[in-house]
């Protein structure tokens, strides 16, 4: 058995780890636009990265590293994605790490970015950050808001997890994104550091199963952006593990930050979870949901708080699922919206419908009638600023 509390400090919060961002004038903001993560000790290390087939240079640096290698340091930058660059954009990355060397000696140093695509790094605006940094600072806040590019809110969590043995250990993670969110993964940057003394195989089974729990579960757009990662990295510090509640920890985390992203989609307002249930297999039950937390329609139809269960109903058929209209039902929260029975709204359930399409967060449920597959994926609405936001996001 164990305790999971939610604690404040966030990256600050774990054993060993040191965190600072700095404004080097790529952000006209005062918020920082280079920031690092530190370990004391080298730290073992997995992620996972976007499925988009143009990788960004970050990750094939990272890919560069012997499989197994540990790293002290990950130095992380916001406005420019360093993507599509060729292989220039992996040799800035040497050539600014080179530069850290002479601040700061690290280990296997990473780097990772997010902006705009198709730009080379200014090695100069970054390498000024170098002088600026305090390495043995504790300032989650700084470093989630430096790699924040659309996003209105930063996105940090931290756990302490004590176990029945009286050990306990930390785990806390920061992410940013807003849009270009769609699995796998949701343009999403995270970065979990942990004390936990997680053998090394456990981190690759749980980061991939709560990955998938998460991240990969949530749309904004339906784009997949060049720069997605997910990292963990632990440094042992607290000498205690348990998988169990490592597990849950890693979970509650992963999905608690994937729910911020969603919510904070860019112009989004509601934050909807779509089950499919009654599915033949968990693959149709999954091809289905996120259709439906894809679709352009739905996502219109919930920004105007429209109860059109004929957008639902037709995204499903047109997903190449196993499905029949005459076993078919469709619910908001637990209000029924469709079934072969009663296939038109009337005028008390429509304005029920109405009432729960206003509120931030509900949940549509559809039932296939057909087995006892499911799957639930989550989505948001699509408004007027997201248009203005992406329509203008270089200026």
């Amino acid at each position: 058995m164990f305790n999971l509390f939610s604690v404040k400090g966030g990256l600050s919060s774990v054993q060993g780890f040191y965190c600072d961002g700095v404004n080097v004038g790529m952000k006209d903001s005062q918020d920082g636009d280079v920031a690092f993560i530190r370990s004391d000790t080298p730290c073992a290390i997995t992620a996972r990265f976007t499925s988009n087939k143009f990788q960004a240079a970050p990750i094939k640096h990272y890919q560069q590293y012997e499989k197994d290698f540990k790293t002290d340091f990950i130095l992380m930058n916001a406005k420019n994605a360093n993507a599509m660059t060729g292989e220039q954009g992996v040799k800035d990355i040497e050539a600014i790490l080179e530069t850290l060397q002479k601040h700061q000696k690290v280990q296997n140093p990473i780097m990772s970015s997010t902006g705009v695509i198709g730009y080379r790094l200014n090695q100069e605006k970054i390498g000024s950050a170098f002088s600026k940094f305090d390495y043995h600072a504790k300032n989650s806040d700084k470093t989630a808001r430096a790699i924040m590019t659309t996003d209105s809110f930063k996105k940090e969590l931290a756990f302490k997890i004590e176990l029945d043995d009286g050990g306990s250990f930390n785990l806390a993670g920061i992410c940013k994104g807003a849009g270009m969110i769609n699995p796998a993964m949701a343009t999403m940057l995270c970065f979990i550091v942990t004390d936990a003394n997680i053998p090394k195989a456990d981190m690759e089974e749980l980061l991939s199963e709560a990955t998938e729990n998460s991240f990969n579960k949530i749309s904004v757009d339906g784009d997949t952006s060049t720069n997605d990662t997910v990292m963990l990295l632990s440094n042992g510090h607290s000498n205690s593990y348990d998988k169990e509640a490592f597990r849950e920890a890693l979970n509650k985390i992963t999905f608690e930050l994937a729910m911020m992203i969603l919510k904070d989609g860019e112009g989004a307002n509601k934050l909807v979870a779509f089950e499919v249930k009654g599915a033949v297999s968990q693959e149709d039950a999954k091809k289905a949901s996120m259709a439906l937390s894809n679709s352009l329609l739905v996502k219109t139809a919930l920004f105007g708080e429209d109860p059109n269960w004929g957008r639902i109903a037709s995204t499903i058929g047109a997903s190449g699922i196993d499905c029949d209209d005459t076993l078919l039902s469709i619910y908001y929260d637990k209000l029924l919206i469709y079934s072969h029975e009663q296939r038109e709204l009337d005028k008390e359930r429509e304005e029920k419908a109405y009432k729960i399409m206003k509120n931030s967060s509900f949940k549509v449920t559809c039932d296939l009638g057909l087995g006892e597959e499911s799957y639930t994926s989550y989505g948001c609405d699509l408004s007027y600023d997201y248009v203005k936001i992406n329509a203008e996001y270089r200026t």
